[in-house]
């Protein structure tokens, strides 16, 4: 059979367009089957919480189970690293406490991965938000009160936290670092609360839902929230910046997924994600873990991964934080 040049043309490009077509209908057809949500921290704490939430939505919209699937262990290692051996077909996914991740990239130095590396962003979900909170007896109504404070009795003040390399210990020796002031750090197994409320630490940089009860009450003392804005959670609490210029710290939460998933499952899902975050019914929820919405692109997401990673790494080193 005599094949003619127009004609062989005609079959290469046809023969090239497939394999762009087939991904792009399994995109579009995608899921088709549940898909696993991997977190890497117990039921009940607040990314299970959040990524219940998420997948609630998600089930919603595309028609098929997203499932919890709780991976506790090693501040979240095991969770994530349960996703880079993952296939990377879309249908496992990483609840991303993203800031714990960008810690623990430098804290720990055996890690089997490299999260900038082997997880590719999806999305964002958004920024937790924490509060300087101190047992009353502490004399000072504001943080500039508190830096003197501080700054008068080094060595004094006991800084309670969740865990050696938690956010709370990290965002502490940030705060430490840039405001000068020398306290001793006292992690916990378990909940600070207690001994915070009796005056055994005096000073916690807390996630809001953990404390914003009893700051409500009266038990506890509000001084400053980490993040550069206001709270709507405590909207009468100023900003650690304004006070201690550059400092920032949030808790970001998101979605990963395994390197090499194709992009075009990576967007679908990006386009849902963000479709549901500003849903005014999950806006609501998060709203109430404290948490405000954002959006990104893959791409967006991914550059904030890798800056965090590289800001908390200084800290890592700077305050010679090891994991235990």
């Amino acid at each position: 059979m005599i094949v003619h040049r127009r004609q062989f043309l005609q079959l290469v490009a046809g023969a090239a367009v497939l394999p762009a077509t087939s991904q792009f209908a399994w995109a579009q057809a995608y899921p088709t089957q549940p898909v696993r949500v991997i977190v890497g921290f117990p039921a009940g704490q607040a990314a299970d919480s959040l990524a219940r939430i998420v997948s609630q939505a998600l089930s919603q919209r595309l028609g098929q189970q997203f499932v919890v699937d709780n991976r506790a262990g090693a501040g979240g290692n095991i969770g994530t690293e349960a996703v880079v051996r993952a296939q990377p077909d879309g249908y496992t996914m990483l609840l991303e406490v993203m800031t714990s991740n960008a810690i623990n990239a430098s804290l720990y130095s055996n890690l089997n991965f490299n999260f900038v590396r082997d997880i590719a962003p999806v999305a964002i979900i958004g920024a937790a938000s924490y509060v300087v909170a101190v047992n009353p007896s502490v004399p000072a109504n504001t943080l500039p009160e508190f830096i003197a404070y501080a700054k008068a009795n080094p060595g004094k003040i006991n800084m309670g936290s969740s865990g050696i390399g938690t956010p709370p210990h990290a965002f502490g020796e940030l705060f430490k670092m840039m405001a000068g002031v020398d306290m001793v750090h006292v992690p916990y197994k378990g909940t600070y609360v207690p001994d915070l409320l009796s005056g055994q630490v005096q000073v916690i940089f807390s996630p809001m839902p953990t404390v914003v009860s009893q700051i409500k009450a009266g038990k506890l003392r509000a001084l400053a929230v980490t993040s550069k804005q206001r709270s709507a959670v405590l909207p009468d609490a100023p900003s650690v910046g304004d006070f201690v210029p550059g400092y920032d710290a949030s808790g970001y939460f998101g979605f990963g997924v395994p390197k090499n998933t194709p992009a075009e499952i990576v967007d679908r899902l990006n386009k849902e994600i963000r479709a549901a975050v500003a849903d005014p019914t999950v806006k609501e929820k998060l709203v109430t873990l404290g948490i405000e919405p954002m959006q990104m692109t893959p791409a967006e997401y991914g550059k904030l991964t890798a800056d965090e990673t590289e800001k908390w790494a200084k800290v890592v080193k700077a305050a010679g934080m090891k994991a235990e």
